[in-house]
């Protein structure tokens, strides 16, 4: 038993050092020491105590250790003893430390990223790790860890040089798309060429495709609109209501020739009622509005291909663009934006009001913080304004998944007062929204 205690007592030194490396940037010089001696009476290489380098570097080094890495089972880690014994009662060996050593390896090059600089090559070696953690976990656990594992990939392509990984092909490639890696695709757009342009929008592709996709669902699921009764319907074959015909002409049948005689052809309605001649999106595209400008971008896009949809798309900080020629790629709209850093609304309404050609027909989304410095009474009375000419205006903080948003408090009572109050921040309230007017 008392091998069993010491073994135990092995394990739980290097389990100690593996949370002080992933929760403490600074080195536990105790335990350092003591996870050195057991890894050398283990027979294993030091490199297994050093998270700067990869598991693909240690099995080219040591190919032995190969299988080891490719057995590891985290199933085997999971028990806890004081005694020596795991929940079996079998005492525990210098197998069971061994696998806590590498387990250990293999968890803190994952998670103890760090906080300086990464180059392209840190950045290949960690993914690799990552690889070989999902391989090990299996799916639905690796599944699990799947959007944790993607934060910590922004987070190091944020403390990188990101033109060095667009350059190379490979690394690219195996780049994660996620909103913080777009923001900075879309900040350093102007500096990219050849190869690292053509990777970069390759990502910024495939994240909207990603996002469109959900967002695509959420906009189908709206009804067409409603029958229209004002409308006669169309004197066509294809509209020919066959069963309402025989039963308003059924006092023409003729019991003699057994003939029903028809006066009278009826057609079902099918005209349904029109949507809304113009949908006019407003977004502020200043650096805390990034993620809302991507999304709202994408669900413009989605809208401007229903039918009788008008959709025009502005976007503005201290100046205001009109996107709307390019509404229906959001590709082409995000390459065309300069994430800025002021707010200037006045401006961006000043674009939008001439759109406002039949108010009682047209929506205009805002999507801002409202942050307008000393801008914020004129933007207001013009909202006010364009609001009590007929047109359904729908103030949104942010649009995001997190839902998450910061809202000027002066704009947010006055909206609330004006019966226009600031949605939620999540992209789902604003699809309900607009469903609801389109309908």
């Amino acid at each position: 038993m008392t091998d069993g205690r010491n073994h135990e007592t092995r394990r739980q030194i290097l389990y100690w050092r593996l949370l002080a490396g992933v929760f403490s940037a600074d080195q536990q010089p105790a335990l350092e020491s003591a996870s050195a001696g057991i890894v050398a009476d283990l027979g294993l290489p030091l490199a297994v105590l050093d998270p700067g380098i990869s598991i693909d570097t240690v099995v080219q080094r040591f190919p032995e250790m190969q299988a080891e890495f490719d057995g590891l089972d985290f199933a085997e880690t999971d028990t806890e003893s004081e005694t020596g014994t795991d929940d079996s009662g079998h005492a525990i060996g210098a197998d069971d430390v061994r696998t806590a050593a590498l387990v250990s390896k293999l968890l803190l090059n994952v998670f103890a990223t760090g906080s300086g600089a990464v180059s392209a090559g840190q950045l290949s070696g960690w993914q690799s790790d990552a690889n070989w953690l999902r391989r090990t976990l299996g799916h639905e656990q690796a599944g699990a860890v799947g959007g944790v594992l993607a934060e910590l990939e922004s987070e190091m392509v944020g403390r990188m040089r990101l033109r060095e990984v667009l350059a190379d092909p490979h690394l690219a490639a195996q780049l994660t798309p996620s909103m913080s890696l777009i923001e900075q695709l879309l900040r350093d757009k102007h500096n990219l060429s050849g190869v690292a342009l053509a990777n970069a929008k390759s990502l910024i592709r495939r994240y909207i495709d990603q996002v469109a996709e959900v967002l695509r669902t959420q906009v189908q699921q709206t009804s067409v609109g409603t029958v229209d009764r004002s409308v006669p319907p169309k004197r066509i074959l294809r509209n020919l209501d066959v069963d309402r015909t025989i039963w308003k002409n059924l006092p023409n049948w003729n019991p003699r020739d057994e003939r029903l005689y028809v006066d009278r052809l009826y057609y079902r309605q099918t005209a349904k009622r029109t949507v809304p001649a113009r949908m006019i999106v407003v977004v502020d595209q200043s650096g805390s509005m990034v993620d809302s400008m991507v999304n709202c971008t994408i669900l413009a896009s989605i809208f401007a291909g229903l039918p009788k949809v008008d959709v025009h798309l502005i976007a503005y900080d201290t100046r205001a663009l009109d996107l709307t020629p390019w509404v229906h790629d959001p590709f082409e709209v995000l390459l065309r934006t300069d994430l800025g850093g002021g707010n200037d609304g006045p401006v961006a309404m000043a674009m939008a009001q001439p759109k406002i050609t039949d108010p009682k027909n047209t929506v205009l989304v805002w999507i801002s913080d409202f942050y307008e410095f000393d801008r914020s009474q004129p933007l207001f009375e013009a909202m006010e304004s364009v609001h009590r000419s007929g047109v359904k205006l729908i103030p949104v903080g942010s649009v995001n998944s997190s839902g998450h948003q910061s809202v000027n408090p002066w704009f947010r009572e006055r909206f609330k007062n004006l019966g226009t109050p600031v949605i939620s921040g999540r992209i789902q309230k604003l699809v309900h929204e607009l469903k609801n007017f389109i309908d």
